[in-house]
């Protein structure tokens, strides 16, 4: 590993903070998947990757938490072309058939639609496999695992892999969705239902904790309500109406904390922020975090002395005409990121 200049400006050398860290020598390994082929919003997610490489360059490398953080062992391979080519010709699909349906159209009753979700599905499930391939190989090889999306149906791979080697875990979600539902709009893989279909194909995932959701359908509440508590979900209403009587943000993270096992993956969907951080997300709501409160969550988990497995971020969607949106996720990052180096330096 060569020299790194803390204190000097990054250099685009193709690798994440520009830290010059080849495959070989990380210990942490970043995934970007360009994907969005089924945002039913707002669409921009696939481009979120490369925005947050481009601006991870203009951060300062300092960390409260932890010194001598830029030499972080963190490898980011480099962005598909291919899927993104195959994600931007499914995206125009998909804003063909959303509009089909918001104008009345019914899916079952045209054989061209009903082409084009199949042809969709398949390649979220060559994705899917590809990727939960390729996850499997580097936690074979000792490394911690992440995905950078893309919408949050990215992760599922990665988390199918871990369900494999891991005998129990659990997850921490924050967001603003619950994304339970099942096949949203005929989309399997729908950024809706990520952890809908982590219910049905990862048994050795024992619960499920959610945090800030805000936005929710009656049938995701059943859900929670019939999981015999597999799923726990800390309502952003709840959350605020405790703050509002008195409770301490460090008090709801602990009693977050004390519903989670021994080993967890941590989901970071960005709209789980308050939207004035990730105004160009595909789907903002209002309510949510600060950075500065999911950080507090984050390393209050890790001093509790849990195991952290793995983590996604997803969401980010830049702006055309700023740079705030990929600026803030290059810090969410960071901060996963310096959370995973603490966790391997203990």
């Amino acid at each position: 590993m060569e020299e790194f200049d803390p204190n000097g400006i990054a250099l685009p050398n193709g690798n994440i903070f520009g830290f010059p860290v080849s495959e070989s020598e990380a210990d942490i390994f970043i995934i970007p998947v360009p994907w969005d082929a089924t945002a039913s919003y707002g669409k921009g997610t696939s481009d979120g990757p490369q925005a947050i490489l481009d601006a991870s360059l203009q951060l300062d490398f300092h960390h409260p938490q932890l010194e001598n953080v830029h030499q972080t062992k963190v490898f980011m391979s480099s962005i598909s072309e291919e899927w993104k080519t195959i994600n931007d010709k499914y995206c125009l699909d998909c804003i063909e058939y959303i509009d089909f349906l918001e104008n009345g159209g019914v899916l079952s009753e045209s054989e061209h639609y009903k082409d084009v979700v199949l042809e969709i599905n398949a390649g979220h499930h060559a994705l899917k496999e590809n990727l939960k391939a390729k996850s499997k190989s580097l936690l074979e090889e000792g490394k911690i695992v992440a995905i950078l999306g893309g919408e949050h149906s990215t992760p599922l791979g990665l988390i199918e892999a871990l369900n494999e080697k891991h005998e129990s875990f659990g997850i921490l979600q924050i967001d603003a969705h619950a994304d339970l539902r099942e096949a949203y709009e005929g989309f399997e893989q729908s950024h809706a239902s990520i952890m809908y279909n982590i219910l049905k194909s990862c048994p050795n995932m024992k619960r499920l904790v959610q945090v800030g959701i805000r936005d929710i359908a009656p049938s995701e509440v059943n859900l929670i309500k019939e999981s015999e508590g597999r799923i726990q979900t800390f309502f952003d209403w709840d959350i605020k109406q405790r703050a509002f009587a008195g409770m301490s943000w460090a008090e709801q993270v602990r009693k977050i904390i004390d519903t989670l096992p021994q080993k967890v993956y941590i989901s970071f969907d960005i709209d789980g922020l308050n939207p004035g951080l990730c105004p160009n997300t595909g789907t903002p709501v209002p309510g949510g975090f600060s950075l500065e409160e999911i950080n507090y969550l984050f390393f209050t988990l890790l001093d509790s002395g849990r195991e952290i497995i793995g983590f996604d971020l997803n969401e980010v969607s830049p702006g055309e005409n700023d740079e705030w949106d990929a600026n803030v996720g290059a810090r969410a990052l960071w901060n996963l990121v310096v959370l995973m180096e603490k966790y391997l330096r203990k």
